[in-house]
């Protein structure tokens, strides 16, 4: 193991090294020349702007994402310049210009398992299906490469994804892939190298935002395996991402924001979600013109151009989140134009960066840097306490999300209130209270709904998501509330069981509550199978209460309690 693991961190110091970004040609057309390793490629929705746009607005592939992931066999320029002739002759047809054009993604068959595998041998054999790797990419690949392999969600989902990763991590050691694991954290180093950020996914269209900041989490999970040489190692990494989420507070006066730091009116510290772009997402570009679209017949004319581009903003950051998209951001719970994730300081977002400071302290005082160590602690400390007066609500008894613009708690209750019991930010009266709330309102049939609120958004009722039960079933038991943990864990642990023995897959979400459980619904895209995060909480559900040596081969099976 450990002549491996050198032999990888070999790879990931060449990787990092190599004056290009590499290079991957796909057929003698396939355009390959060097890039600087330090600079950020440019996303398809800029590389072909008109040509980008006249695709998205013809809707020629069903899924959006399709072309951004596109491979161009040309320089850009002369793609436009042949589109910009061509589609004036007559009989142009832009789907068969495409086709000849651009090496198009493959579309993602589902595994089907031998008949007869049980849930648990099902998930251990998708573990490769959903391996890919990636070391050289082409210039104008919108694929980002990485030095080692990795595991994707699956699905539309070709590229890894950055906190789905950690769920399915945990997946890969119950499995025994302590090297997988391995190679997944020196990838998301690698990119903390060489761009300052784990972006949201390694496509170029993603390098203007990162997603909820699991990587502490994550070298946690290898320490736990390879000891605490870990955290020395990966310390310069643990601390760009915390540079990243902090970058701008050095000149931030009190009651402003910062890209995603905001520093409150008595000078307290908080995050938020943000992303460097304004503009529509590039893999969701028509969904996003659309509801700006809707945003300008509301409003009327007047400052139009600057609303969408703070719309724009909101929806990527809302991206950032995770939480694409969820009545959480929303002024009016119904109506996506009034998403408004920049003006609130999320209960999530901030138990992990209060994680990632103390993970980094610990880190300095294995070092020997006690005075760096002694500054983080401090600086988690106040983020707790930030934390504790601005996030909880002491009336309702469970945790929210601030709008700092207002100077109000937003009073919804979400899933997320269970992070600062999962990340160790509550007293045991408040986990107490916030597991009395979860009992009371959020546990569902199928598990844990994600918010109490129908609006056909996915991140809503009656979705409920395998990261956030796991989030639950941790962070409840941590505070020795191992009743409404294990009522959270196999309630979901038995909808996923039922709907694989009907199905023979495991999917993207799940239906919690209603008459009918199973496979989720909403958002932007179809439900997708695969899937990484859910196998991985799935297995650790199944190693936490349905052990490897009793009989769970069906939802009947599982314990009622």
């Amino acid at each position: 193991m450990r002549q491996k693991n050198e032999h990888a961190d070999t790879r990931r110091h060449q990787f990092l090294n190599q004056p290009t970004l590499g290079v991957l040609c796909i057929g003698a057309a396939l355009v390959c020349h060097p890039l600087l390793a330090q600079s950020k490629p440019e996303p398809p929705d800029v590389l072909f702007g008109p040509l980008f746009q006249a695709v998205q607005q013809q809707q020629i592939f069903p899924d959006q994402k399709t072309f951004a992931d596109a491979v161009p066999k040309g320089v850009p320029k002369d793609i436009l310049k042949a589109w910009q002739h061509q589609k004036q002759q007559p009989g142009f047809e832009l789907a068969t210009f495409i086709q000849d054009h651009f090496i198009l993604p493959n579309s993602a068959d589902g595994y089907v398992p031998p008949e007869g595998q049980t849930l648990r041998a099902h998930i251990d054999t998708l573990w490769p299906q959903l391996t890919r790797t990636t070391q050289a990419a082409g210039i104008y690949d919108s694929l980002l490469p990485l030095p080692e392999p990795y595991v994707i969600p699956g699905g539309r989902f070709r590229e890894v994804y950055y906190w789905d990763s950690y769920f399915t991590m945990l997946g890969l050691a119950e499995s025994g892939h302590w090297d997988v694991v391995q190679e997944m954290v020196d990838n998301f180093a690698a990119e903390l190298d060489r761009y300052g950020l784990i972006p949201n996914g390694n496509r170029s269209y993603y390098l203007s935002r990162s997603q909820p900041p699991f990587f502490s989490l994550m070298i946690d999970l290898l320490a736990s395996h390879k000891g605490d040489h870990i955290y020395v190692k990966y310390l310069p990494q643990l601390v760009t991402e915390y540079n990243y989420w902090m970058d701008g507070i050095e000149e931030l006066k009190n009651g402003k924001a910062n890209k995603r730091v905001v520093k409150l009116a008595d000078g307290s510290v908080l995050n938020r979600y943000w992303d460097a772009r304004n503009v529509p997402r590039t893999e969701s570009w028509l969904d996003d013109v659309s509801t700006a679209n809707k945003l300008a017949s509301d409003i009327g004319s007047g400052n139009g151009e600057q609303a969408k581009k703070a719309l724009y903003r909101n929806l990527r950051a809302g991206a950032e989140s995770g939480w694409d998209f969820s009545s959480r951001w929303f002024s009016d719970p119904q109506q996506l134009v009034t998403i408004r994730t920049t003006d609130l300081l999320p209960v999530d977002l901030n138990s992990l960066v209060y994680h990632l400071q103390k993970v980094i302290a610990y880190a300095y005082e294995l070092d020997h840097k006690d005075a760096l160590a002694q500054q983080m602690i401090t600086n988690a400390n106040l983020h707790k306490e930030a934390i504790n007066r601005y996030l909880w609500n002491s009336s309702a008894g469970w945790y929210g999300d601030y709008n700092w613009h207002d100077g109000k708690l937003h009073d919804q209750l979400t899933a997320a209130t269970l992070f600062p019991l999962f990340l160790h930010v509550a007293s045991q009266p408040q986990a107490n209270q916030v597991a009395r709330a979860v009992e009371s309102k959020l546990l569902k049939p199928g598990g844990l709904t994600t918010t109490l609120i129908h609006t056909g958004q996915q991140w809503d009722a009656p979705n409920g998501w395998a990261p956030l039960q796991w989030v639950a079933v941790e962070g409840l038991s941590s505070y020795q509330i191992d009743g409404v943990a294990k009522e959270v864990g196999l309630r979901f642990l038995r909808n996923v069981q039922a709907t694989y023995d009907k199905e023979h897959k495991l999917v993207e979400k799940y239906v919690v509550s209603g008459d009918k459980l199973g496979g989720g619904g909403g958002g932007e895209y179809p439900l997708q199978d695969g899937f990484g995060w859910t196998n991985g909480v799935t297995l650790m559900l199944l190693d936490k209460y349905c052990p490897k040596n009793t009989v769970c081969n069906s939802a009947h099976d599982i314990p009622e309690h």
